[in-house]
């Protein structure tokens, strides 16, 4: 099947070498959050959408009012920016979902999109769970296709040396991308490896500093850093919550169970 066929062109704009930033549901959600912070905060312009009835499977159906609606699908958008501060202009992706199949096949579409735009280079963004504590500031990491790229990264200070896994598309593309020789580069915000499954604006907050700089964009964040302090009060709270349990599950027995739990010596007794 032709690629050409599972992607509907909304617009068709003559755009200058655009970088192109792609986003799918991650762990933390730091790759979605950055991604629809630039939608929001930017002018961005509808481009392009994914057909989607190739790579989802609906599993069911939503009724109102005793009346079936039609299936729904999840949304797999392009959207573009004219970059009046940087030598590029961007494209930016976002998914509602990873497809459970052809996942390889979804990421072949997406750059074949950005290459029918001559595409400079493409970028994702990620979560590295590591040990860092929910009150610190996470430090980023960068991965690139090229070794040519690392000089880059040096200077920004991204180049952490370690092995990693970037599971989900989020990683594969970086790896079809690197298969059709196209530079990129994912950018790791680091999250403790216990609150995996909460949101962590703060990890994007750190990725988006670093990001407007390699996309050459002008943006505010500090709305998105009003709701880091907010998600790390949160998850302050939750911490001290679920230490509470822990200390009352592990100690409450101990003086409340009498003999049953009491290691005494039968001589003794009789003496």
């Amino acid at each position: 099947m032709d690629t050409r066929d599972l992607v509907k062109i909304i617009a068709r704009p003559k755009l200058n070498r655009p970088n192109l930033v792609a986003a799918w549901p991650g762990i933390s959600s730091v790759a979605l959050i950055v991604a629809t912070y630039l939608l929001d905060k930017l002018p961005f312009k509808d481009l392009a959408e994914i057909r989607p009835v190739y790579f989802y499977e609906p599993i069911g159906v939503l009724s109102v009012n005793n009346i079936i609606e039609a299936p729904s699908f999840p949304q797999s958008r392009f959207f573009y920016l004219k970059n009046p501060s940087g030598d590029n202009d961007i494209i930016l992706f976002i998914s509602d979902a990873q497809p459970t199949s052809k996942a390889y096949e979804m990421a072949h579409v997406i750059l074949d999109l950005g290459e029918r735009f001559q595409m400079n280079r493409v970028y994702t963004c990620a979560a590295a769970m590591t040990r860092i504590h929910h009150t610190e500031y996470p430090p980023v990491r960068g991965v690139a296709t090229n070794p040519g790229m690392i000089e880059e990264l040096k200077v920004l200070g991204l180049n952490r040396p370690g092995n990693l896994q970037i599971s989900g598309l989020n990683g594969l593309l970086l790896g079809v991308a690197k298969e059709r020789k196209i530079d990129g580069m994912c950018l790791l915000g680091d999250v403790p490896s216990y609150s995996h499954r909460i949101q962590n604006p703060l990890a994007a907050l750190a990725i988006l500093d670093k990001l407007k700089i390699m996309l050459g964009i002008e943006l505010d964040t500090t709305e998105l850093a009003a709701v880091a302090q907010e998600a790390q009060h949160r998850m302050k709270q939750v911490a001290s919550e679920a230490m509470e349990d822990y200390i009352d599950y592990f100690t409450e027995p101990i003086w409340q169970q009498g003999d049953e739990y009491y290691d005494y010596d039968e001589e003794e007794d009789e003496n």
